[in-house]
């Protein structure tokens, strides 16, 4: 039957905003932008992998100047110069490439979680290739992936640096040692906070 009582309004209809809280509530569009811009990110992003990648496919084959370039951008040093391509180059290569991975699913998370979270529904129900956390993502789950992207992050930079150590003083390798730490730490504290402050139902005994 339908609600035919005056005092209550009609089922299935909601009344309109008033002016200022409709403008106030369509001010989340203005974070559009934001998000086509870490696309923009993700893009220059993968051109980054895409050249690294060349740049040690080439070098496997002996090109010199490949191989120049790689020692260039991961920063690494040695008394000898690099004749060919080792394993020590190739193993901080290879973690520079994974480094970039992770950080393109950051760029994910923020983009997908985040326009569905505090923008609009994609409605993406039922779709074969809807992301499985998508399905319950709010801003406390965002903030908890997040969080954990984040650490998988600097532990590959951590990873990177312990490698080239002789590279870095010692002042280096303990601050990031700590800002490793901090992360993790931060991570763990955020998600106490959310399940201490949105328990699970209590399980029937």
């Amino acid at each position: 039957m339908s609600n035919t009582d005056p005092l209550l309004p009609p089922t299935g209809k909601t009344s309109p905003l008033r002016p200022l809280p409709n403008l106030i509530f369509a001010s989340r569009w203005l974070q559009l932008p934001l998000y086509l811009g870490l696309i923009v990110a993700q893009g220059v992003y993968v051109v980054h992998f895409l050249v690294e990648l060349l740049h040690l496919v080439e070098a496997a084959f002996g090109s010199k100047d490949a191989l120049e370039a790689l020692v260039t951008s991961i920063g690494y040093k040695t008394t000898a110069p690099v004749a060919s391509l080792n394993e020590t180059v190739i193993m901080l290569v290879v973690l520079a490439l994974i480094d970039v991975v992770m950080i393109s699913n950051l760029l994910i998370m923020v983009i997908v979680g985040g326009y569905e979270t505090f923008v609009s529904r994609m409605n993406l129900e039922g779709h074969r290739d809807q992301p499985e956390w998508l399905s319950h993502v709010n801003a406390s789950v965002l903030k908890v992936k997040l969080a954990t992207a984040i650490i998988g992050i600097s532990s590959i930079h951590l990873l990177k640096t312990f490698i080239n150590a002789d590279n870095y003083t010692d002042r280096v390798l303990i601050a990031q040692t700590a800002i490793h730490i901090t992360f993790l730490l931060s991570a763990m504290a955020i998600a106490v906070t959310d399940r201490l402050m949105s328990p699970g139902p209590s399980a029937d005994h």
